[in-house]
């Protein structure tokens, strides 16, 4: 059984089409939901088997009867870390997926929406989440320039080419930061 993660599928939401990034440029880049929802299902359903366990870290989806739809044909088996956009009913949920949870410590890595508060870093080894799409967590170095925080690990579909990424990719790149004295 392999193990899996992806965030902010936004199944069925049409106005996600029309965000922009700040640099101007679209956010994602179809023009409408129904290709990218049949993108992101053809990538995911090529890499994840039925037994597999994919954690999605939030909102999922928008249109009740299309996101049903979508989640019937999705394989492995689905934990969802609800989003600030997961309005279903609980009852709706527990339909499709194994588990419905606000957070979860999977190998002391925290698993959630939201990226936790930089004062709660210290509790885990890394938090994977999602909410930001492109956006990336930033510090101050010890010379006071901004940078990317890598303790933050973002898997927004924007970051992982609307595709679910391998937790063991994940292990094995939090290992070398590790190494490298990065986080």
């Amino acid at each position: 059984m392999n193990i899996f993660l992806i965030s902010d599928t936004h199944f069925a939401h049409e106005n996600c089409y029309s965000f922009i990034n700040y640099d101007g440029t679209k956010m994602r880049p179809w023009d409408n939901c129904d290709e990218a929802d049949e993108i992101m299902i053809e990538r995911w359903n090529e890499i994840v088997r039925p037994g597999d366990r994919i954690y999605l870290l939030g909102d999922l989806g928008f249109n009740k009867l299309k996101t049903e739809s979508i989640l019937k044909r999705l394989k492995g088996r689905k934990v969802l870390i609800k989003g600030n956009h997961d309005k279903f009913s609980l009852t709706f949920y527990k339909q499709h997926f194994d588990h419905v949870r606000a957070c979860f410590n999977r190998d002391n890595y925290l698993l959630t929406h939201i990226p936790i508060h930089p004062s709660c870093k210290n509790r885990f080894i890394r938090n994977i989440h999602g909410h930001c799409h492109y956006n990336k967590i930033t510090k101050l170095n010890e010379e006071g320039k901004e940078v990317i925080d890598l303790y933050y690990k973002n898997v927004c579909v924007e970051c992982t080419n609307y595709t679910p990424i391998e937790f063991s990719v994940i292990k094995e790149e939090t290992k070398k930061l590790i190494e490298q004295g990065l986080i």
